[in-house]
């Protein structure tokens, strides 16, 4: 296949592996596009999205738009895609909806690298849903782009299993890197001309809605199973001795107990009950003023007992 003109348009982390893939395979990468520069870190200042680093580290110019569907900015966007008239569109985590004419500018038109088993899970925080779903599956999805929410026709899947202790952060970086050989492979089979487009099945779809803070404020009553994947999906806070806590990491013990919700059974390993008898181990943790560190370390300074007891945070 002769190296393609393409206009690579991602932000996070997530979206740098296929645009490293695009490059190492050959093709022309015309220009990125990107979100505008966020304030981060100490002292809120502005900075680049991974995406646009590792653009500017590989020589290629970068677009930041406020919007692409309206404004001047996306008046000047359309300019420059028009000007440069790419073959092709990748689309991985960009944060903002094409319009309809950008879908329609390039030959190949625009392939998006959906971080989920499609038609399950369209929408804004697919890899978090699947795990607090228990979910055993998912995978990147390479998607022809349609104008509405990830419901184009499906190009080609990667299949990976959820572990049991799998968090929203270690799935985030394997579907980061399958991402970029799903490109790899989707672009072999445009090549080859045995692409074959199969349409989404709308009434097995489900909405991956976007992730609230709240959502961490742990529940010790709900069932050890909830507090689980709540703590491996979007991390948990609570209460115990007076400090809070931020739950990183976790796995689900078969282990009951007739303890209170939250009421530490093993000061050891900081297993605790949940709500249904079942309990929960936490594996990597927080105190508040503190940094993340493995359970085990975080006993050394921070002794507890049977008996002490988990409580929902107060916000």
């Amino acid at each position: 296949m002769k190296p393609l003109s393409v206009v690579y348009m991602g932000t996070p982390y997530f979206a740098v592996p296929a645009l490293q893939m695009l490059q190492e395979l050959g093709h022309r990468v015309e220009a990125v596009f990107t979100q505008p520069d966020r304030p981060r870190g100490r002292g809120n200042k502005l900075q680049p999205s991974p995406v646009k680093a590792k653009a500017l580290e590989l020589g290629i110019p970068v677009h930041q738009p406020l919007s692409l569907r309206k404004g001047e900015d996306a008046d000047q966007a359309f300019s420059v895609l028009r000007a440069i008239s790419p073959d092709l569109i990748v689309v991985a985590a960009y944060g903002q909806i094409l319009p309809q004419h950008i879908l329609e500018l390039p030959q190949y038109g625009c392939i998006n690298l959906h971080a989920s088993l499609l038609p399950r899970w369209r929408g804004a925080a697919p890899i978090q849903r699947c795990i607090l779903a228990g979910d055993s599956q998912t995978g990147v999805t390479a998607m022809q782009m349609a104008v509405g929410l990830d419901t184009g026709d499906m190009l080609y899947k990667l299949e990976t299993p959820i572990a049991a202790d799998e968090t929203a952060s270690t799935l985030h970086d394997r579907l980061a890197e399958m991402s970029a050989q799903v490109l790899k492979e989707t672009l072999r089979c445009l090549e080859e001309g045995s692409l074959q487009p199969e349409q989404q099945d709308d009434a097995k779809a489900c909405t991956a809605e976007k992730i609230t803070k709240d959502m961490s404020r742990l529940d010790f009553t709900m069932p050890a199973q909830t507090i689980d994947r709540t703590i491996r999906a979007v991390t948990g806070y609570g209460m115990l001795n007076g400090r809070r806590i931020k739950l990183l990491a976790s796995i689900l013990s078969e282990e009951r107990s007739d303890a209170a919700p939250g009421e530490i059974v093993d000061p050891q390993t900081m297993r605790f009950c949940g709500g249904d008898g079942l309990c929960v181990i936490p594996l990597v943790a927080q105190l508040e003023g503190a940094r993340a560190m493995p359970v085990s370390e975080l006993l050394r300074g921070f002794p507890i007992k049977i008996g002490d007891r988990f409580t929902m945070s107060e916000g």
